[in-house]
């Protein structure tokens, strides 16, 4: 006897193949059957025509803490979400050492959030383990931070990695290869990724190279400085013979607006060269990330503190405001290009600033008759670096281009701040690809969109039996309706779930009932196999 059926449903099967009418047998959490089902069943669910398709799978985001607190969080699963892929961007909160812990979490904080949990893992398979045991609701796979490393071995050190630093970094990360992470993650943005040569990052990659793993890259500047960062990380892959997957691709600051072709031409050219070069893309045109970003990279050496530390000292505000208002060549400087009312603070941690959370740097700067650098500085100095913002700053023309792209999968990059206005794409990201790309643009076909956050996903990252409805496949199942799936989250309301997705099932356990969380625990760790291979070099 069947578990489950759901019966009288449109087959998206997430292939990219066009849709079959039918129904899907579902026994001890994997799909039996596809097609017509006519075995007993303990449970069925009438889709009444919906869809039927895979659940959804968010390549990039950062649950890392979040899932630990909430494990019955539903942020992700009213979208019809049913894995996360965390420790993007090189932020992450495993793997540390003892000595450098607080450093992490400060450093993380303003984008991953923070934990009522004591910091009991020190190893990426310390912290799956942690994971496990608080049982979550979705399923979850990680990737080993390049920021954790560095932070563990160096601090915020702004110089190259000593051979003993480097063997050290190397030896962590096959911990975690070895754990079961995808691969690496690299923040090139962001201090200490910034401070590492792409010489550096390609020793480590020979590390992943070898797992048959993956190398995700934020990457250094997405700005004036996007196509010679895209030729960089794919330098990197090039000379360490790593897969390379470019995270949240987009061409940022008006003066760039257009470039984003430029950067998938250079992605098809890597890819005629037989190099295994993908991307991924939000569904929107602003951008979040934290405050300290619009700082010079030279002010975060030695971290946050020392940041904030050399902002206390009038001479050095005054070399940095004045660096803020031009362009610059060494560095991505955003506000130059977009213009402090493309800025608005999403969360603070004191209450006395909390009226300001929803408003652009430029409205606060009238209300305060202070200049906006000042008002970040001060800002800053109150929040203790911890403050996280929206970023006004691409084109939705740029968007609808990596969008429709057919090696990009569709992603939220949600941050794991719960407090304040965080960016809309928390909540909204998956049902808004139907609503806006499929239903209203027409940029993409349903089967497409689907595929985008399903097979694609597991197929890149190497999840096992999921992301298809195929006998003998993981039981990861969304239904919706096509006509009503719509995004609720708004920039000034970013905290409103979707509509129009009536069930979603975990491994076999029905989780999300029309919206109603059944508390359902089914969600797993899923680790990445991978087979250890002698690295070549192309």
């Amino acid at each position: 006897m069947l578990d489950l059926i759901i019966r009288n449903g449109r087959v998206v099967d997430g292939t990219g193949n066009t849709w079959f009418f039918g129904d899907v047998g579902v026994k001890d959490g994997v799909i039996t059957h596809v097609g017509r089902v006519s075995q007993e069943c303990k449970n069925t669910i009438d889709a009444g025509g919906q869809i039927i398709a895979p659940g959804f799978i968010d390549g990039h985001c950062h649950s890392d803490l979040l899932i630990l607190d909430q494990p019955c969080t539903d942020i992700k699963l009213q979208q019809g979400v049913t894995t996360e892929v965390v420790g993007n961007c090189g932020l992450a909160p495993a793997p540390y050492f003892k000595a450098t812990a607080e450093q992490l979490q400060t450093y993380i904080e303003p984008v991953i959030g923070k934990t009522s949990w004591p910091w009991h893992w020190e190893t990426i398979a310390d912290y799956m383990d942690v994971l496990a045991k608080s049982n979550p609701s979705e399923n979850v796979s990680t990737y080993v931070a390049h920021g954790a490393l560095r932070i563990s071995v160096m601090g915020f050190a702004n110089r190259p990695a000593t051979t003993n630093e480097l063997n050290q970094m190397k030896f962590m990360l096959e911990e975690g290869m070895k754990a079961g992470a995808i691969g690496l993650s690299i923040g090139l943005l962001y201090a200490p990724g910034s401070y590492t040569s792409r010489e550096e990052i390609a020793e480590l990659c020979k590390v992943v190279s070898k797992y048959n793993g993956l190398l995700s890259t934020h990457i250094r500047g997405e700005g004036n400085n996007l196509l010679p960062s895209v030729q960089e990380v794919i330098w990197i892959a090039q000379h360490s013979g790593v897969s390379l997957h470019i995270s949240h691709l987009k061409a940022a600051g008006r003066i760039n607006w257009g470039k984003a072709l430029q950067a998938l031409e250079l992605i098809e050219d890597a890819r005629s060269r037989g190099m295994d070069v993908t991307c991924d893309v939000y569904p929107y045109s602003a951008a979040s990330t934290s405050l300290t970003t619009v700082l010079p990279p030279w002010m975060l050496e030695g971290g946050i503190a020392a940041a904030l530390e050399r902002l206390r000292e009038p001479a050095i505000r005054s070399k940095v405001k004045a660096e803020l208002q031009v362009e610059q060549t060494e560095w991505d400087n955003l506000v130059a290009s977009t213009g402090w009312q493309s800025v608005y603070i999403s969360a603070v941690i004191s209450e006395v600033n909390r009226q300001l959370e929803g408003k652009h740097v430029l409205e606060i700067s009238e209300l305060w008759g202070r200049d906006p650098e000042d008002v970040v500085f001060d800002l800053l100095l109150q929040e203790e670096g911890k403050i996280s913002i929206v970023f006004f700053s691409m084109s939705d023309d740029d968007v609808s281009q990596v969008i429709r792209y057919d090696k990009s999968l569709v992603i939220s990059d949600s941050l794991g701040c719960v407090t304040g206005k965080p960016h809309p794409r928390s909540y909204g990201s998956f049902p808004r690809l139907f609503a806006k790309y499929v239903r209203e643009d027409k940029l993409l076909t349903l089967e497409q969109a689907v595929r985008k956050v399903t097979s694609f996903p597991v197929q890149r990252f190497k999840l096992g039996k999921r992301g298809l409805l195929v006998p003998g496949y993981q039981a990861d199942i969304t239904i919706f309706n096509p006509d009503t799936i719509q995004d609720g989250a708004t920039f000034q309301d970013p905290m409103t779930h979707p509509n129009g997705i009536s069930y979603v099932i975990v491994n076999g356990q029905t989780t999300m009932d029309h919206k109603r969380h059944t508390q359902a625990r089914a969600g797993e760790f899923i680790t990445t196999h991978h087979c250890c291979s002698h690295s070549h070099s192309h």
